[in-house]
């Protein structure tokens, strides 16, 4: 390849441009892409729930708790009554206790058991209601759920 500086007699400065080695760093740059993205993306085929909000069905039966952690100090509180840690999972066990005798035993047939209903405060540290969940299911508790309110204007999808 030869360069041209353009003839002895003209004036006017060269104005094209070699666009070769552009074009071989471009398709060079996109085998390489093309080779490393399936590497990049690797993914696991996942159902994910659809988010609805459905309408909560209070029993006499569930527990209800409310989680904060103003200043950084966790406070349950089962209904309206504040309880430590020793004194939730004590309340926790005589509940689950009482609702399983009052149908029947622990071997009855068709034995339902009372929930735990979880609503925190949205400035709650997570280690509160962790240690809210971890203490119920310590007591017994096989399902616990979150009560939240969903956005303004969202529908509710009643199940």
């Amino acid at each position: 390849m030869a360069m041209s500086a353009g003839a002895a007699d003209d004036e006017t400065p060269m104005s094209d441009i070699n666009t070769t080695p552009l074009v071989d760093v471009m398709l060079v740059l996109l085998i390489i892409f093309l080779i490393a993205v399936p590497v990049v993306i690797q993914t696991i085929k996942l159902d994910l729930p659809k988010v609805t909000y459905e309408i909560t069905v209070t029993k006499p039966e569930n527990v209800s708790l409310s989680v904060t952690g103003a200043g950084g100090q966790c406070q349950v509180y089962w209904g309206m009554t504040p309880v430590g840690h020793q004194e939730l999972l004590d309340k926790g066990v005589a509940k689950l206790k009482a609702e399983i005798d009052r149908q029947g035993g622990p071997n009855a047939a068709g034995l339902e058991l009372p929930e735990v209903h979880i609503r925190g405060d949205v400035n709650t540290p997570y280690r509160c209601i962790g240690g809210a969940i971890y203490t119920m299911q310590m007591a017994g508790f096989v399902k616990v759920g979150f009560i939240s309110e969903p956005p303004a204007g969202a529908a509710v999808v009643r199940l």
